[in-house]
């Protein structure tokens, strides 16, 4: 059941126990200029905490020719298909493997999901043109393979149509909390729904949340961590309204129990990057095994075209919440 007036947010479980990141702490680096296997901008990206991964998306550069295809294909034409490359990196940046995946959509969001010491990629697929670009309309699985080309028809993926009548499908997984959260487009806005990963596999897509995404600027990226989601806004230097050393990035805080934004900053980091279009978002767990320990991380595309670089940085501090600590600890809250 969908809410009943905009803003409002649907809780099938009880409410999310998580602290909200402090977005007006000092953001450190995680990677900076590094190579993609296209020399496209960064799209989003996402990380396999487990194993030491980050996986990057980009618009596939023109003037490739893949398997089957009779010639060298245009970056415009490669937009409008949807056509993604994807690109595996170690812990400090380094390409350690690449996939390419066509007709997928725009890569605005990804999710990565750990099982063992494999990565599973969670992106949109099915991709339809509208302007000048592609848009996926239903979400995906597969596993990462190096060198493997993939299409929305190949046998490799899962793919998942949590609802009817949608479109603009990305998605992001909270690897703390077990929980995907799908961005989708129905009736011209877009909203957010959260729901429990293993039930998803399960083909049950029942919502945990479902909230509307308030007014932003350019939308660059969005992820989740329990009970809050952040949106990331904002345009490269020169461009939009965005001049250097400032910039205009802003992350938004949403609760996601209630809709209500919680908090918007204008972030800082990176301000000496060049370029700095601002790309993706992703919870990075330094030590796995600590879940509670998470950073927030942010994207930025740097350098000129056609070789642009990725950078990530990552907030990893929490605001204090005494009833939260109180309900983890089982002592009584004074709310």
């Amino acid at each position: 059941m969908m809410p009943l007036f905009p803003g409002a947010a649907i809780a099938e479980k009880p409410p999310l126990l998580s602290k909200r990141f402090d977005l007006t702490a000092q953001a450190t680096e995680v990677i900076r200029d590094k190579a993609l296997h296209n020399g496209t901008v960064l799209q989003s990206f996402a990380f396999d905490n487990a194993n030491s991964r980050i996986y990057t998306v980009q618009l596939m550069a023109g003037g490739l020719q893949l398997p089957g295809e009779a010639a060298p294909v245009s970056g415009g034409t490669r937009d409008g298909n949807g056509d993604m490359a994807l690109t595996e990196l170690d812990a400090e940046g380094n390409e350690t493997g690449y996939m390419y995946l066509k007709g997928f959509g725009h890569g605005v969001q990804i999710g990565v999901e750990t099982v063992g010491d494999t990565s599973y990629l969670w992106t949109e697929t099915d991709s339809v043109k509208e302007g000048s670009s592609g848009w996926g309309t239903q979400l995906a699985r597969f596993k990462f393979e190096n060198g493997k080309v993939l299409t929305p028809a190949s046998p490799e993926l899962e793919k998942f149509k949590l609802m009817e009548g949608i479109d603009r499908t990305t998605v992001n997984i909270d690897p703390t909390n077990n929980l995907l959260t799908m961005r989708y487009r129905k009736d011209g806005s877009f909203r957010y729904g959260v729901y429990d990963l293993e039930a998803v596999k399960r083909r049950e897509f029942q919502p945990i949340a479902d909230v509307a995404q308030p007014t932003v600027g350019t939308f660059q990226g969005f992820v989740s961590y329990g009970g809050f989601l952040y949106l990331l806004e904002g345009n490269s230097f020169g461009s939009g309204g965005s001049t250097a050393p400032v910039g205009n990035t802003y992350i938004t805080t949403v609760n996601l129990q209630t809709g209500e934004v919680e908090d918007k900053q204008l972030v800082s980091a990176g301000a000496d990057v060049t370029f700095r279009e601002p790309e993706g978002m992703a919870i990075r767990l330094p030590d796995a095994k600590h879940g509670q320990k998470a950073e927030l991380c942010l994207g930025f595309a740097s350098d000129f075209t056609p070789h642009r670089l990725a950078n990530i940085f990552a907030f990893d501090q929490l605001l204090p919440d005494q009833a939260l600590d109180n309900r983890r600890s089982g002592q009584p809250s004074a709310e």
